[in-house]
């Protein structure tokens, strides 16, 4: 079993859904993205996703560019990435899932990335950019190595590849919740929970809502709906990039807003 189906287990018995968290790494550097880590883990997140910085994040909006942009002047790249979940691996225990574009994966070599993925201790993979159907050779790879490959479907994803993506993917469905780019919202969507019905429907896997998730009450609405967890990222993204010149409120308010949300997935528990 992997790390990622062994949480969503553990969850599934205490009746709680999964809190999954996006940073950057390497924003504002490597070293505070490794506190970042533990301190998310202390406060009870469920899972951490940790991006590769892109210069081009097709799928992100402004918050996670400027981010994005941030990581890359520091120096990271794909080397010092993996050293660096590789130092995470050895401070936190909960399932690690590396976000990468695909290109800065061909630009390694498939292979190679995925090895690397799975010696530094990443459990899970998501490359927002690689459809389904030119996704085999990765998939293999990532087979290979025990890795969770995590595809995502949209509100306008059509029931022919919905039943490819769903056939493909591991460890867990990422079901975007709106049409757009990432970035924190006022509102969810109000087709929400028809989506996560639609998706359980056809899922043997967890469905895990993202895009636009940014407050305790959406996570609320996400688990009332049917959902087995959120993902929240640019909420927290928006934190490091206000607390740039003063760090030790930085990483108070990471886990400060982080207990938050977690707290939002502990309502099936409640009843």
């Amino acid at each position: 079993m992997s790390r990622i189906a062994a949480k969503f287990e553990e969850l599934s018995f205490k009746k709680e859904g999964a809190l999954v968290t996006f940073l950057v790494a390497g924003d504002p550097t490597p070293h505070l993205t490794l506190k970042m880590a533990e301190i998310l883990e202390d406060s009870g997140v469920d899972m951490i996703e940790l991006g590769l910085p892109f210069s081009d994040p097709v799928a992100d909006g402004s918050t996670i560019q400027a981010s994005a942009a941030r990581a890359l002047q520091s120096g990271m790249n794909t080397d010092i990435y993996f050293a660096l979940m590789k130092k995470i691996r050895e401070k936190v225990e909960v399932p690690l899932i590396c976000l990468s574009y695909f290109n800065p994966i061909l630009k390694s070599g498939i292979s190679r990335f995925i090895t690397d993925c799975a010696l530094s201790g990443v459990d899970g993979l998501i490359i927002p950019d690689l459809p389904v159907e030119e996704a085999r050779e990765v998939m293999e790879e990532s087979k290979k190595r025990g890795l969770d490959m995590i595809f995502l479907a949209t509100p306008v994803t059509t029931e022919e590849r919905f039943k490819k993506i769903v056939s493909a993917t591991s460890g867990f469905l990422y079901l975007v919740s709106l049409l757009g780019v990432t970035g924190v919202r006022k509102n969810l969507s109000p087709l929400l929970s028809s989506l996560v019905f639609k998706a359980k429907g056809y899922c043997k896997v967890p469905v895990v809502v993202g895009f636009g998730v940014s407050e305790p009450r959406h996570i609320l609405s996400i688990i009332e709906a049917g959902a087995d967890g959120a993902i929240v990222g640019s909420a927290l993204v928006k934190v490091i990039e206000e607390n740039l010149r003063n760090r030790k409120i930085m990483l108070q308010r990471i886990g400060s807003i982080s207990r938050k949300l977690k707290t939002a997935t502990k309502i099936r528990s409640i009843f």
